[in-house]
């Protein structure tokens, strides 16, 4: 598999490139392995995409009442007595108790009153 990288096959491998195909299949379609088309593509420059590994997400951090600290997001999460029960703990919007995320559904506007006031 030791293919030539001729401007034929430099097209197309960036043509795959943009297409966002696994360098595997890339490799498959040139006829060479993805570890060739790895360094062909770095060696061309080409823009750097993200890895197609899904990350975990990150188990919720459980932030007591006695952890809570002045600046962290108040907002509960859960049922009060129970093993998981915890506050947000993000950063808080400056003079509220919540985070961004939270405050937006803390403070809502009663589009009633307005209505009703007309």
């Amino acid at each position: 598999m030791s293919e030539e990288w001729t401007p034929t096959r430099i097209s197309i491998l960036i043509a795959l490139w943009g297409e966002g195909l696994t360098t595997s299949v890339m490799g498959a379609r040139l006829g060479v392995t993805k570890n060739a088309v790895v360094g062909k593509v770095h060696r061309l420059g080409l823009p750097k995409r993200g890895s197609p590994i899904r990350q975990k997400p990150k188990p919720a951090q459980i932030i007591s009442l006695e952890a809570l600290r002045p600046g962290m997001c108040c907002w509960p999460d859960g049922e009060p007595g129970k093993e998981d029960f915890r506050f947000c703990g993000d950063p808080v919007v400056p003079e509220k108790p919540y985070c961004v995320h939270h405050c937006e559904r803390a403070y809502v506007k009663n589009l009633k009153d307005k209505r009703t006031a007309a």
